[in-house]
């Protein structure tokens, strides 16, 4: 099995990591456009080998595809941040610019991938990668709800002081503020959420996971690194394994949640061709309301990529 990863940033070096610590896959590539850098960190990464016990051949390459071929699983996290006086237009109009030529160079070499986006803005770059493919949606598809879902976990399990592996949550809706958090669909250990917090503090929890990007941005003066690689590497574990593990992607919806034609977070099942169902919530008036909102800021962002005509 091979696994290729775009962009060897702090996020496509974390996932890199994970994954060949994991020694399920036989060779992991990092590709960047920057001369020596995937070809450095590959080879840190290749020599923590022997000290952590895996075989996982970890290669480095600067903007050769060709060194991508056959790749199972392609996770694609380059792009640049929003800079001072960036506006989200020519955010939306770079990054785009950046995933349409990766996809276009990843499907040459393999055809037959499956891709996960994790560039930002995370749910109109998974778009972005869909309409450039024009492959099945259940192969292209992007991380945001793990990560959102484990810092919801873990702001849980500091409060309630809980082991956060016992928590169980489903967190659905765009990658930012409008997310959405489901107390309903939150335990631990099989007991409600609600049982174990009081209103004010769950609902302090759940803003400050709306916001939980932003937190550590302020502390460090750039975007987080650790948890992003981790959750996707737990998505490409999944697929390589074929594990119908359930977790909330951002996924191409086709009528369900009464939304069509838009990527949104929403709880899916991983397996070995991708996406191999969308698990339809019933959600109740509030959280359907909730989601409604979400979507209209997504389509928003969406139409934005649309006017641009990039892609097509």
């Amino acid at each position: 099995m091979k696994v290729t990863v775009i962009g060897a940033g702090n996020v496509g070096a974390t996932v890199a990591d994970v994954l060949a610590k994991k020694n399920i896959i036989k060779e992991v590539v990092i590709l960047d456009i920057a001369e020596g850098v995937a070809e450095g960190k590959a080879l840190d990464i290749w020599q923590t080998g022997p000290i952590n016990s895996f075989n996982t051949r970890v290669k480095g390459v600067t903007n050769d595809y060709s060194h991508t071929t056959d790749s199972d699983v392609v996770v694609i996290t380059s792009g640049v941040p929003r800079k001072p006086g960036m506006s989200r237009d020519d955010l939306i109009s770079t990054n785009a610019g950046i995933v349409k030529s990766v996809t276009e160079n990843v499907l040459k070499h393999s055809p037959n991938t499956i891709i996960i986006v994790v560039a930002n803005p995370l749910d109109v770059m998974s778009y972005c990668a869909y309409l450039t493919a024009k492959i099945d949606s259940s192969r292209v598809f992007g991380m945001a709800g793990i990560l959102d879902t484990a810092r919801y976990k873990t702001f849980l399990s500091e409060a309630i002081d809980c082991s956060p592996i016992d928590i169980q949550a489903v967190l659905m809706g765009g990658h930012g503020d409008t997310m959405v958090p489901l107390p309903r669909y939150t335990t631990v250990s099989g007991i409600p959420v609600t049982e174990l917090i009081e209103p004010d503090k769950l609902d302090a929890i759940i803003e400050r996971t709306k916001k939980g990007g932003g937190e550590i941005v302020n502390h460090l003066g750039t975007s987080a690194w650790y948890a992003p690689g981790a959750a996707a590497a737990q998505m490409v574990e999944a697929i390589l394994q074929d594990q119908h593990r359930i977790f909330p992607c951002c996924a191409w919806l086709q009528g369900e949640y009464g939304q069509k034609d838009i990527y949104l977070g929403v709880p899916v099942k991983l397996g070995s061709k991708g996406i191999v169902e969308i698990i339809e919530l019933d959600l109740n008036d509030d959280e359907k309301a909730l989601l409604d909102s979400s979507s209209a800021s997504v389509r928003e962002v969406m139409a934005v990529l649309d006017d641009m005509a990039l892609v097509s």
